[in-house]
């Protein structure tokens, strides 16, 4: 009632002073973790840190409490709910944690989810233990937090909708390299490319690239290429983000998605060849195509074929190449980029050069003697 009434510039003028006098009378100090920063588009790692550091503590001492599958889906996580608060204690120092939710008044364009709540963590302690609470105490949570995620991480699939939003589900796909049908060596060399890759972090910082790798997997209808997609996720424990390139409105949301995919995944277009038109032509419809066609359907067929194109991807081939190893793609690390095909010849060579994806690997079917490829 007091916003409501009152001007928002004498609130401001009001809370200038307000500050300033109030540690004479409130000895106490806030620190904020929002979920979603100002200069970032995709979730705060700190504010995810912290929300497994809560995990531990906050199902015995939070009244009100939400809950969440745990790994596998097979126990659950309680972790406090919006506007609640626990206590925590560190070397006999006592702090609290409140989670908050401010709900924006009005939607505005954002790159942010399509929800208005910002929610934020906001942490309390005595203004004579800000040395403490910066130097040790912190960092003593961001140890506890990043333990505490990785033993309830789940694997997850991802896919984007038609507002270009990632959702997922628990993966959990039985291939594995032990059960696929392959030459041993070839198996072994791509079980080595893989692991190698995922302990190279210094030697990809050294020669100055993005900590990614790119995938071809190439050959006929039912050969295998998805259950390579399982096995590789499964042997590095990463997420799958299967993105759908027909769904993606234009290159500035296919770069959006990259932003929020997170490390540790495998992004997946499959059957690239069919997704858009970019199997590398790049020919421009020719003037006698264009009379031929409107001499046939005539301004009905026009318009009709103009609202098609208003509801058509208009993700290019440079888009994709952008997206694949420009600028953007160095946002994050530990992906690996696979691209599946039915028909390689019909791809744009620039898509699949080596460097972009640095390793083609042929899928054919096998004879039933020792499940040998043919």
């Amino acid at each position: 009632m007091f916003q409501k009434y009152f001007p928002s510039e004498i609130l401001d003028y009001l809370s200038k002073y307000v500050y300033q006098f109030l540690p004479f009378f409130y000895p106490y100090m806030q620190i904020t973790f929002n979920e979603y920063t100002a200069d970032r588009f995709k979730r705060s790692d700190l504010y995810s840190t912290i929300e497994a550091y809560l995990i531990s503590n906050s199902s015995k001492n939070a009244r009100r409490l939400k809950a969440d599958a745990g790994f596998n889906a097979r126990n659950l996580i309680l972790s406090m709910d919006d506007h609640e608060q626990v206590t925590d204690r560190f070397q006999g120092v006592k702090l609290w944690w409140s989670s908050n939710n401010k709900v924006s008044p009005a939607p505005s364009f954002s790159f942010y989810p399509a929800s208005n709540d910002k929610r934020y963590y906001k942490l309390t302690f005595h203004m004579r233990y800000r040395d403490l609470v910066t130097s040790s105490y912190l960092n003593h949570v961001m140890e506890e937090g990043k333990a505490v995620g990785a033993r309830n991480r789940r694997r997850k699939l991802h896919t984007n909708n038609p507002k270009s939003v990632w959702s997922h589900v628990v993966f959990e796909h039985p291939a594995t390299f032990q059960t696929l049908a392959m030459e041993p060596e070839k198996k072994e060399e791509i079980m080595d490319d893989l692991i190698n890759f995922s302990k190279s972090k210094d030697y990809y910082k050294k020669i100055g690239k993005a900590w990614k790798r790119g995938y071809l997997l190439y050959g006929p209808p039912g050969t295998g290429k998805s259950s390579m997609i399982a096995a590789m996720a499964n042997l590095l424990d990463y997420d799958i983000y299967d993105l759908e390139l027909t769904s993606v409105k234009d290159n500035m949301e296919l770069r959006r998605l990259l932003i929020e995919t997170r490390s540790k995944s495998i992004i997946v277009i499959e059957d690239i060849d069919c997704s858009l038109d970019l199997t590398g032509q790049r020919k421009k419809k020719s003037k006698e195509d264009k009379e031929k066609n409107e001499d046939e359907g005539g301004p009905a067929a026009a318009v009709k074929e103009e609202e098609e194109k208003s509801t058509e991807s208009k993700v290019t081939l440079s888009g994709l190449l952008n997206f694949i190893d420009g600028l953007w793609s160095a946002c994050g690390g530990e992906r690996l980029i696979v691209f599946t095909t039915n028909y390689v010849d019909q791809l744009d060579p620039a898509l699949i050069r080596r460097g972009r994806m640095d390793k083609h690997i042929e899928m054919s079917y096998c004879c039933y003697q020792g499940f040998k490829r043919i």
